[in-house]
């Protein structure tokens, strides 16, 4: 059995994770084509983008927890088999707003499949502060795939059809699959006795540091995937309002950049974070963030574009920022036996957030009356509500710090 060093274990996971999330954003990106060909209402166009987390959260307490007990490798190779076949299912079998419904269940399952199993990977053979730091990378990893999806399926749908986006997120899934193959290490290791259940997650639950980190987890991807899976419909809306034709920066830019910078405020956050304190600057990030979502939202009936626009890349910027820290607080906090089943419980919490956020948000844009001022308003003021969560989870359970990180209270 060969030897991995660190360096090779971090580059051949993250090079993995980043084609395996190439395709995973092809919806997001073209929801405008699909709300129009298939008579969407806001409602099911957030059902569409939404149950891809719902799909997620029903696989993941599954395929993460057996990580503390299977190879994460033999998980994460045949959840990308299912990614691989969600896309080619769009491609040749979806026709409608039910089949589009399937294949994203099961693309939502690959992902539950690769995205934690992948940074388990890492976790299992890098120790200390590059354990803490190797999230950040796989976080970037993920973060830039991610942004890159927006711009590759809008540019391939303006050449062709939006078959052909789903073909390309295809081909860079089976990329995947060879890579982790052939270069994510196994893992290796004595056969153990467990004496406790595999899906009992009240040790899990009990660990409060971890937990806290979680929640604010939840408030978090809430806040990501509202604005992932929504900002180009939002965009398409203002520049229609603004009787704008010709835009410098069309509607699937914005995630684009978003997707970018971000990756760098997700990594650089987590360094800030060892450096000032890692509760002090998720708590300063979310209260950020809200201003920044309530700006958005103000700005929506302005009819300036490019103000918009600009208000919608700040705002994401400002969501990834504690990303990387809060993934890394909840892991760095977790017992290594239990690590496994803690980040299951991370995920179901995080992306929970994820499948609720986009329903609820087209659910209140359609209360509301639809793609109006007042609908926008309701729909953001539904983010901000949930928002409060992740401030209120780390003043309640005053999570530890980890190793590394400055003390809370020191100046």
């Amino acid at each position: 059995m060969p030897t991995h060093s660190a360096r090779q274990i971090l580059i051949a996971t993250c090079t993995a994770q980043l084609f395996a999330q190439m395709g995973a954003y092809t919806l997001p990106a073209l929801l405008p084509t699909f709300i129009r060909e298939w008579s969407l209402s806001n409602s099911e166009a957030g059902w569409l983008t939404g149950i891809f987390y719902g799909g997620y959260v029903m696989a993941v307490p599954v395929l993460v927890t057996l990580t503390d007990r299977v190879d994460p490798k033999r998980i994460y190779v045949c959840s990308l088999l299912v990614t691989l076949m969600s896309h080619v299912g769009f491609v040749f079998c979806a026709d409608d707003f039910a089949s589009g419904l399937l294949f994203r269940i099961m693309a939502g399952i690959g992902w539950a499949g690769t995205y934690m199993p992948g940074l388990k990977v890492l976790a299992d053979h890098l120790h200390g502060k590059l354990q803490i730091r190797a999230v950040s990378f796989h976080a970037a990893s993920v973060g830039v795939a991610g942004s890159l999806s927006f711009i590759i399926a809008a540019t391939i749908e303006s050449a062709s059809n939006w078959q052909w986006a789903f073909t390309a997120a295809a081909g860079f899934a089976a990329v995947a699959f060879i890579l982790a193959l052939i270069y994510m290490p196994s893992r290796v290791r004595p056969t153990e006795v467990y004496k406790e259940a595999i899906f009992d997650f009240r040790p899990v639950l009990r660990n409060h540091s971890s937990l806290a980190y979680s929640l604010g987890y939840f408030a978090h991807t809430w806040e990501m995937f509202v604005q992932r899976n929504w900002v180009v419909v939002f965009l398409v809306y203002v520049a229609a309002e603004a009787g704008t034709e010709q835009l410098i920066f069309p509607p699937a830019y914005i995630p684009f950049i978003v997707g970018l910078l971000g990756t760098w405020a997700s990594v650089s956050g987590n360094e800030i974070a060892i450096r000032t304190g890692r509760q002090r600057w998720v708590l300063g990030v979310f209260f950020c963030s809200m201003v920044a979502l309530i700006m958005v939202a103000l700005a929506s009936s302005s009819g300036f574009y490019l103000l918009v626009a600009g208000l919608c890349i700040i705002h994401g910027i400002i969501i990834f920022a504690d990303s990387s820290a809060l993934t890394a607080g909840a892991s760095g906090n977790s017992e290594p036996e239990r690590r496994g089943a803690q980040l299951a419980l991370h995920s179901i919490l995080g992306y929970s957030g994820g499948f609720i956020g986009a329903v609820v948000f087209g659910a209140a844009l359609d209360f509301a009356g639809g793609q109006s001022t007042v609908g926008w308003l309701a729909a953001f003021g539904s983010v901000l509500v949930v928002l409060a969560i992740g401030p209120f989870a780390v003043w309640y359970f005053k999570p530890k710090d980890l190793v590394g990180d400055k003390p809370w209270g020191q100046p």
